[in-house]
């Protein structure tokens, strides 16, 4: 997943970056980084935790400069502490760098070993750290030639910012796994994962960087390349289901409609004799109403979240039932006693919370309790950025629906089908990635990988 977020040559360049993360906090709460260009150095800065916990007025005076680059993490590659927090900052022969990259590489691994071989040292165990030492080792003349030449030796998903004392460079992998938009702020230009954090600083959407383009920003403005070779697009269709947020706009879509679509679709499938509809917050919401309207059945804010939940919390010694989900969801006990409820939700991986807030309904009162997902079951892990576990830990890859609905402790359960979730993303189906639904990745895996 992870956020990133650029601005080139702005007044207030980290300011906005700050702010251009905020908005981006869904895609990573593990740590939050900004690094700033003056035109003479680079100023850097990453902590773990939140954007709120990690930047201080004071520390943004700090990063001086009219550019900059941000970066919010989610770990895929690469463990969860300070050492792999972007961006990612060297200083080589031809100056410094700073690095943000949202997505995977397939083959980083293979990449890192032969680099170490011939005497090369990292210091993360992150996949981004590869492509810096291979721009690091090129003796093409201009970074853009450099990450051009890098960039043709890695495969898998990345969406990528580079920042140096005078340039920034926007690209985007020739699959397109991963969203980038492209937005303006008066002169100043603007890259982001999703629109939604050009909204909050006031930018305007231009579009969307295209698969495969590099995008170059200096003192002669803004230079489009295309240098790779064209591959079939294969657009993320998770970041629909639940990964984006809602007032986005990506993949030539608005997230919140699809969401809607998806829900709409899956009422059609899977009706429920029920008498009430309850959204598991807050992914649920859109596909939820979509649900809804068309089975024209009530919906209930049944299900309560805990917008303050931090990123640690102190359970009692005396322990409470399902203590971990409780202290974010909470239902209301008055609303359901006695009902028959239909609860609807974007995915279920474990399955583990899923069976505890059917129960928690069950304890508040409700009849019976059926489950509706909007999307398809996930059977396969993501190998292009999502932290999705081993697939003998996805629940749906080893038990049936009835199995999976046994275990939750539902009345019924049902997915949305494959076909239905084609029919909502429309004429553009066969430019999406459905790898974790079907195993049928567009970057080839070893068997044993894949069989995790």
């Amino acid at each position: 997943m992870c956020g990133i977020f650029g601005i080139y040559n702005h007044p207030e360049a980290s300011n906005h970056t700050y702010l251009g993360l905020y908005a981006l906090q869904h895609r990573g709460q593990e740590s939050a980084g900004i690094a700033s260009a003056d035109g003479k150095q680079l100023h850097h800065y990453r902590q773990m935790g939140h954007v709120s916990e990690v930047f201080t007025r004071d520390l943004l005076k700090k990063l001086a400069g009219k550019s900059a680059i941000g970066h919010v993490r989610y770990s895929t590659a690469g463990s969860s502490e300070l050492k792999n927090a972007q961006p990612f900052m060297v200083d080589y022969s031809k100056g410094s760098l700073a690095i943000a990259h949202n997505g995977n590489l397939t083959n980083a691994f293979l990449i890192q070993s032969e680099l170490e071989a011939d005497g090369s040292i990292f210091q993360s165990n992150m996949d981004t750290e590869v492509i810096v030492h291979l721009i690091a080792r090129s003796r093409e003349k201009t970074l853009v030639e450099r990450t051009i030449q890098a960039l043709k030796k890695v495969e898998g998903a990345y969406s990528l910012l580079f920042l140096t004392e005078k340039e920034m460079i926007a690209v985007r992998d020739p699959y397109g796994f991963r969203p980038l938009v492209l937005g303006q702020l008066k002169e100043a230009p603007v890259i982001a994962s999703e629109s939604c954090a050009l909204d909050l600083i006031g930018a305007q959407f231009i579009r969307e960087v295209e698969p495969g383009e590099l995008l170059l920003f200096d003192k002669e403005g803004v230079a489009s390349y295309k240098p790779f070779p064209q591959k079939p697009l294969s657009q993320c269709v998770f970041e629909f289901i639940y990964f984006a947020r809602p007032d986005s706009f990506i993949f030539n879509r608005n997230v919140y409609e699809v969401r809607k679509s998806l829900g709409i679709q899956l009422a059609k499938e899977s009706p429920a004799a029920v008498e009430m509809v309850v959204p598991i917050p807050d992914s649920g919401f859109p596909a939820t109403i979509g649900y809804a309207s068309e089975a024209k059945i009530p919906l209930e804010m049944g299900m309560i979240r805990n917008h303050y939940v931090g990123r640690t919390f102190i359970e009692p010694e005396q322990s409470i039932r399902h203590f971990g989900v409780k202290i974010k969801l909470n239902p209301v006990k008055g609303l359901m006693e006695g009902k028959r409820i239909v609860i609807v939700d974007d995915s279920i991986v474990r399955g583990t919370t899923s069976r505890k807030i059917v129960k928690m309904f069950r304890g508040a009162g409700a009849k019976e309790v059926h489950v509706r997902i909007s999307s398809p079951p996930i059977t396969y892990p993501c190998f292009f950025g999502i932290d999705t576990p081993k697939r003998s830990e996805l629940i749906a890859s080893s038990h049936s629906v009835k199995e999976t609905q046994k275990y939750i402790t539902a009345n019924s359960l049902s997915y949305l089908s494959i076909e239905g979730l084609r029919k909502c993303v429309k004429k553009e189906a066969e430019n999406f990635c459905y790898a974790c639904f079907t195993g049928d990745y567009s970057v080839p895996f070893p068997p044993e990988v894949c069989s995790e």
